[in-house]
């Protein structure tokens, strides 16, 4: 017969009430959480999750729906998240959407049958449709990487048109001109904030922004090839490049290498994160990196204060409207930039 929390009474003298204090996260002196834990040992004593669940009406898992499982951005963030709740107690169901809305609100839709304590989302669906039925449930929503207009959740952002005018400055800086932008879908929040910041850099330096340097890609590899194909051939003077995600960076380097074009001789490159391919790249290629490990420790920290309400008096006046937290990223330098300062021309 199984052990039950009478019998962890009796084997350590203690009360029902320390003993569901300690099952259930409360305080209890350390010499009692010692004789507990070492009766659970002797006693093989199992909790009956099902049944705690069904009392507090938290199942502790918290559901993460992300565009793409495949993409070494989404993957990172995920394993950074799963480390520190699973340190907290909490499991996490990961669903893949595939950049589908009605992929996504089917995920959500999953995710409240199994009746999740919050929802961690990398939303597709710029209008945040998917998401209104859950929030009614007073759960707590965190958005990563995208903001949604009108919904009220907390949200954690980089500072896509910051990374976007550093690293377009930098190509200014060394006598660029003609720099086109490979971009990702119009209506993706990222993205319009990544060609904001292309714009503000050329606004700086008193340079046009010309249309035809312009490419809204679709965040895969061979949009990537695609796209560079495209703005080569719009753009004979185009003498730099800068690819806002990494997935295109690697179809940007495809194509380049398919059209005998040599970097940075002939194209300058800025590329986005994963450092180890921009290391495989000969030259080693200049990438904007996006600080997955704080924006993973961000979500799940503010994912934490709400279902265990850990945050602060301060906190209390941003309840109805949200947590945003914008994180900075950083240009890794590499040898993908060529000087064109002292040049008065830059055709490819």
């Amino acid at each position: 017969m199984a052990a039950t929390m009478k019998d962890i009474a009796r084997y350590t003298g203690l009360g029902l009430a320390t003993i569901s204090s300690y099952f259930n996260g409360g305080n209890v002196r350390e010499k009692n959480r010692v004789k507990i834990e070492a009766a659970i040992r002797e006693l093989h004593y199992e909790v009956n999750e099902v049944a705690r669940n069904l009392k507090t009406n938290a199942t502790k898992t918290i559901g993460v729906v992300i565009p793409e499982l495949n993409n070494i951005f989404c993957a990172e963030i995920i394993t950074g998240m799963e480390d520190i709740l699973r340190n907290h107690g909490y499991a996490t169901i990961i669903c893949d959407c595939r950049t589908d809305k009605k992929l996504e609100k089917e995920a959500v839709e999953f995710l409240m049958r199994k009746r999740v304590d919050g929802i961690i989302n990398m939303p597709v669906d710029t209008a945040g449709e998917h998401l209104k039925e859950f929030q009614k449930t007073g759960r707590p929503i965190v958005l990563i990487d995208r903001m949604i207009q009108g919904l009220s959740c907390d949200c954690v952002l980089v500072d896509n048109e910051k990374a976007a005018e550093d690293a377009v400055e930098l190509l200014l800086k060394n006598g660029h001109r003609n720099i086109g932008i490979i971009g990702g879908p119009r209506d993706v929040f990222t993205a319009r904030e990544r060609l904001s910041g292309y714009a503000k850099a050329h606004e700086r330096y008193g340079v046009a922004v010309q249309e035809s340097l312009i490419f809204h890609g679709d965040y895969t590899i061979q949009g990537g090839v695609r796209a560079l194909t495209e703005l080569v051939r719009r753009n004979p003077h185009m003498t730099a490049v800068f690819v806002t995600n990494y997935e295109m960076t690697m179809g940007t380097v495809i194509g380049i290498n398919e059209l005998g074009i040599r970097i940075p001789d002939q194209l300058s490159v800025i590329g986005f994160d994963n450092l180890q391919f921009a290391r495989a790249c000969s030259p080693k290629l200049t990438i904007v990196s996006q600080p997955t490990e704080g924006i993973a420790r961000e979500a799940a920290g503010i994912m934490l204060s709400r279902l265990e309400n850990t945050h602060s008096e301060a906190e209390d006046t941003t309840e109805k409207q949200g947590i945003s937290e914008k994180l900075r990223t950083e240009i890794l330098i590499g040898k993908s930039i060529r000087d064109r300062t002292d040049e008065n021309t830059g055709d490819l």
